[in-house]
């Protein structure tokens, strides 16, 4: 194996696969990154067997077939190291990886293609094309619901769901439910589900770029697998059941709060530096026409804001987790947001004014 590649063209897709590439590793190959040159292409792979990620990369100089695996970090961190402009030449000789660049020469230790893992193809259940700009826009609104190490495994990752012609995400860590739909040209009329673990869709979405450019999703049976011209991303799915998201969205909900999504940001924004560091509660007070917002914390600290809302149903005193709502006003874009609530029991729902592609659902606290 023996080609030339510019330093930006190689470091790019290095980064993005080294991404993936886990620091401890049990199998020592999997620290590595496999790189094949067939024709004028270079691929790059990584995986941590939950995850793999391929780049792909244009030779300008016909180039010596083979392949190999080098050690992921070492190999980025030369090319960070490298001048701009540089003009890389590597090439494999006596199972050793030589890299040379101007009046530079590293010698990187290697390991046989064959010990690479890759993940297995299973049989492809269903085929879509969807804009990278709207899916990434699915996962953003609502990966920050997914619950990290929950022993519910399943609920440690993001539900995809595939009905007629709509795709949707949902994520649930028990105390909140972010759920986002958008219209896709799929020609399938069962629903589908898969959910995909949350490292593999918060990879994705850092992989999803280009604003213009589509992405070819698979969903198999146990993997998912997303294409687009410069990479293919593949991660195992989570087996086990979601929960039916339907049930926890809140129905009949008579109490409907409009208020300015800025306004309320900041407001919880800075009753929450004197909430409970711990349990993070404010209290809400509804009454027609404004909202009061109130925290307190061990030390006796006290915090008070009033903001003007549209709302002129009875009063209703309701606790929150103030960093739960923070995270919804953080991912709606209206200037207007819709809070429907019950009682001081039940969960909120909230939503973009005049947009319901997208609602949220957060528990209420005792406090």
């Amino acid at each position: 194996m023996h080609f030339t590649i510019q330093r930006e063209a190689l470091l790019k897709p290095l980064q993005l696969v080294a991404g993936v590439v886990e620091r401890r590793q049990t199998l020592p190959v999997l620290s590595n990154v496999l790189l094949v040159v067939q024709g004028q292409q270079l691929s790059l792979t990584g995986t941590d067997l939950e995850v793999e990620l391929v780049g792909r990369v244009q030779l300008e100089e016909p180039a010596e077939p083979g392949e190999i695996t080098v050690p992921a970090r070492k190999l980025m961190d030369i090319c960070k190291s490298l001048p701009n402009d540089v003009l890389i030449d590597i090439k494999v000789d006596e199972q050793k990886l030589l890299v040379k660049a101007g009046r530079s020469r590293f010698t990187l230790s290697t390991l046989p293609a064959n010990d690479f893992p890759t993940v297995e193809e299973g049989p492809g259940s269903l085929t879509c094309n969807l804009e990278q700009s709207k899916l990434r826009r699915l996962i953003e609104r609502t990966s920050f619901a997914m619950a990290q190490q929950d022993v519910r495994y399943y609920l440690n990752g993001m539900l995809l769901e595939v009905a007629t012609d709509t795709l949707r995400a949902v994520a649930t860590d028990g105390h909140r439910l972010a759920l986002c739909s958008m219209h896709a040209q799929i020609g399938q009329a069962d629903r589908h589900q898969v959910i995909v673990p949350r490292k593999g869709i918060l990879e994705l979405a850092r992989l999803l770029t280009d604003p213009e450019g589509m992405v070819s999703i698979v969903l198999g049976q146990h993997h998912i697998r997303a294409t687009t011209g410069e990479f293919t991303f593949t991660s195992k799915l989570v087996d086990g059941k979601f929960p039916d998201y339907e049930r926890v969205l809140p129905k009949g909900g008579d109490k409907l709060v409009l208020g300015d999504r800025q306004a309320l940001r900041e407001a919880f924004s800075r009753t929450a530096i004197l909430s409970n560091e711990k349990y993070r509660g404010i209290r809400l007070q509804l009454a027609a026409g404004q909202l009061k917002i109130q925290a307190n914390n061990p030390e006796q600290e006290e915090a008070e804001e009033e903001i003007s809302v549209d709302y002129d149903g009875s009063s209703l005193e309701i606790g929150f987790n103030v960093s739960y709502l923070l995270d919804v006003l953080g991912v709606m874009t209206t200037e207007q947001v819709r809070l429907i609530l019950s009682d001081s029991n039940s969960s909120a729902l909230l939503q973009e004014a005049g947009n319901d592609d997208s609602s949220y659902v957060v528990m209420p606290m005792r406090l």
